[in-house]
């Protein structure tokens, strides 16, 4: 296990009892380099959408317990948020809530002459991913193939 997935699944770990506590939801935990800077990660959600003082709760805990249990090597910022309007499906339990709703489908190459699809999502499974486009065909893709998969969103 790579130092990367041990930072995410100890944090995992401790924000689960959490979550049930609150009713909250953990969507995902990453911890990513950017622009030079590590960052701990933690998306939540809850039925009716989360708040800034939902993200304040958890991020005081989460902190209070990140420096006292003090595992990881970098310095981080941490941030607790939304998983907002355009998050990625990564999680079974994402893929079940979605069927039968819109997503975005990236490829990392092209199929057809085409990196992106958008369709209903109609079934999934470890290997494939399908979704029904406009003109009702059904489009299965290879869940390696695949760079990005969202629910869409119009405005």
């Amino acid at each position: 296990m790579s130092k990367r997935e041990e930072y995410e699944s100890r944090t995992e770990k401790y924000l689960e009892p959490m979550m049930e506590e609150y009713h909250f939801e953990l969507v995902d935990v990453e911890y990513v380099k950017e622009a030079g800077n590590w960052y701990l990660r933690a998306y939540i959600d809850k039925e009716g959408g989360i708040t800034v003082d939902d993200c304040e709760v958890v991020s005081r805990r989460l902190g209070d317990w990140l420096d006292k249990e003090d595992f990881i090597e970098d310095s981080y910022i941490l941030e607790v948020s939304s998983p907002g309007l355009g998050r990625p499906l990564k999680k079974e339990k994402d893929f079940a809530r979605s069927i039968g709703r819109e997503v975005e489908i990236r490829l990392y190459k092209a199929l057809n002459k085409q990196k992106d699809y958008t369709g209903t999502l109609t079934a999934y499974d470890k290997d494939t991913v399908t979704i029904s486009i406009e003109n009702g065909e059904q489009l299965e893709f290879s869940r390696g193939d695949i760079a990005l998969i969202r629910l869409a969103f119009d405005f």
